[in-house]
């Protein structure tokens, strides 16, 4: 070993959940792990501050998480054993629209029912047939959509599920767009709203194949097990990800950024760091944007030519504006709610957000855009002081230097800190138009445009929050290329790709952390079964336990 040269089992780039998630497994089955991050404070986009205002804490990206509590990645972790408490606000989505009515989501879904019923009757029962479908297929679709590709036992399960759910024609409906799936399932508006603003949390246009699957899967999962966040903020949820992993003895470090992959006789085997460090390892698990990992830390000529000629078509998903305010008091919206929504949609009908979307998608800057909104200290009242409210918005914008043009003439797309401002302020008379009096109770406001949100975590590539777009051309044996097949082996022996650019995407489930700390696991056992080849030094050739009990890629 050379001076300023650390040897270990494996080296997880990036303190993301994804790498926190695949830390966890391998040091669960006896792997000497380091974790190298190269912001100051682990967590990626799972992270809270009090930056906006000191009696105030913000989540700087990410703050609901229903699909933590889906996803048995992370559920498996037991992380309430290391601190982490949930929190629910009252209800779990609303949607204003009309002359002051509202569409809300309860986890309760006879409330759910009832108030959609109120709003247009019938659509109560409509919506209970959809939750009794969504008890047929959702734990097994949950279970294949998060597996290792292809979902050999997840979808074993899948299948029957699907065929006692109404078969082909629960298939053809899950298919449809969610625009038009909306309109077939309920005669009001109100439902179709829910179903169509959480198929925007993605980046589909609501009129395109795949959005109606999303839309389904992110309402009922709001329906069942709510839009639930960490209490105190964010971090939490990363400090007990970091607290398990750290009680086994797994080794995290910081202001650690790797600039390189080594690779030596084809295969990965360590990184180096801007400081001149560099960490040995026989397996390197990337949890880094695939357009940085794939000729920019490991260059190309060490990569499969069809990955490269792959990453040539990658696309990412479009940027973010998000806006975080500290307010007095509540949001004073028209007509609200008796139970306050931790999530709030901000659209007036499914046409304007599916014109919005379309809008972004086109490269177009939108002049009503669609907005996402938390009330944090609704959900969570230790965010900030009784009576106030730790709020933010966020909303989907072209990529920099995408921009075709503004349908508002104000912003040139370049999303510098003046055309963040300005499009901020047209964030905040949207919320102002359902919530009037809304700026008379900031007492502070902070906007992170895709520059600002680039140079917080740098996976997060002009604002894209996904890792790359989760259209269909890009989804599961797509993901990040085909070339890879779904799976989070690279083609270079060593390297794995645990990012949200691995199937199955964005989100903050851990899936593909967990399916990256799997493939390592079981490429560690098949080298050692290789004729000539030695078995693994260190603790991970001894290893039998903890993730190689679960599927293997």
């Amino acid at each position: 070993m050379t001076a300023g040269t650390a040897s270990y089992d494996a080296v997880v780039v990036g303190a993301g959940p994804n790498g926190l998630v695949a830390a966890n497994l391998l040091a669960d089955a006896g792997w000497d792990v380091v974790v190298l991050e190269a912001q100051p404070t682990p967590g990626g986009a799972v992270r809270s501050d009090r930056e906006v205002h000191p009696d105030f804490v913000h989540d700087t990206f990410s703050a609901f998480y229903p699909l933590a509590l889906a996803s048995r990645a992370i559920t498996s972790l037991r992380l309430e054993d290391h601190g982490l408490v949930w929190d629910h606000a009252p209800a779990v989505l609303g949607n204003p629209f009309g002359e002051g009515q509202w569409a809300v989501l309860h986890r309760d879904r006879a409330a759910t029912a009832a108030g959609l019923d109120a709003l247009c009757p019938g659509d109560g029962d409509a919506w209970l047939d959809l939750c009794r479908t969504w008890d047929r297929i959702g734990p097994s679709m949950v279970d294949a959509l998060t597996s290792p590709f292809p979902p050999v036992r997840a979808g074993a399960r899948l299948l029957p599920a699907l065929a006692r759910a109404g078969g082909l024609d629960t298939v053809r409906r899950l298919a449809t767009p969610v625009a038009s799936l909306g309109r077939e399932l309920f005669s009001g508006p109100a439902a179709a709203l829910l179903l169509a603003g959480n198929a925007g949390h993605a980046d589909f246009p609501l009129a395109s194949p795949g959005s109606g699957v999303f839309g389904v899967l992110m309402t009922m999962l709001g329906q069942t097990v709510g839009f639930p966040v960490p209490r105190g903020g964010a971090q939490s949820l990363t400090d007990a990800l970091v607290a398990r992993y750290t009680s086994l003895g797994g080794e995290l470090v910081t202001d650690a950024e790797v600039t390189h992959v080594d690779v030596r006789d084809g295969r990965a085997a360590g990184v180096r760091t801007r400081d001149g460090r560099s960490y040995a390892a026989r397996a390197v698990l990337a949890d880094v944007s695939a357009a940085h990992l794939f000729g920019g830390l490991v260059a190309e000529e060490h990569l499969p030519p069809r990955l490269v000629r792959g990453m040539r078509d990658f696309e990412l998903d479009p940027g973010t504006v998000k806006v975080d305010w500290a307010l007095s008091g509540p949001v004073p919206w028209t007509n609200g709610p008796e139970l306050a929504p931790g999530t709030v949609h901000v659209a007036d009908s499914v046409e304007e957000m599916t014109q919005t979307l379309a809008q972004v998608s086109s490269g177009v800057v939108p002049d009503r855009p669609f907005l996402l909104t938390g009330q944090m200290t609704a959900s969570d009242p230790t965010r900030s002081p009784a009576g106030t409210e730790s709020f933010w918005a966020y909303t989907h914008v072209p990529q920099p230097g995408m921009t075709r043009r503004d349908a508002g003439d104000e912003v040139t797309g370049d999303w510098g800190h003046d055309d963040a401002e300005r499009f901020a302020d047209r964030m905040q008379a949207r919320i102002e138009a359902v919530a009037p009096g809304f700026g008379d109770r900031v007492l502070a406001r902070r906007v992170l445009g895709p520059h600002e949100l680039e140079a917080r975590d740098a996976n997060l590539i002009g604002g894209a929050v996904n890792g790359g777009t989760s259209q269909l051309h890009q989804e599961l044996v797509f993901r990040p290329v085909p070339a890879m097949r779904g799976r989070a082996a690279t083609g270079l022996p060593g390297l794995f790709l645990a990012s949200a650019s691995a199937h199955p995407g964005g989100g903050v489930h851990g899936a593909a952390g967990a399916n990256a700390a799997r493939a390592a696991i079981w490429q560690q056992r098949t080298d050692r079964l290789r004729p000539g080849r030695s078995a693994a030094k260190g603790r991970a050739s001894g290893s039998t336990t903890g993730p190689t009990t679960q599927e293997t890629p």
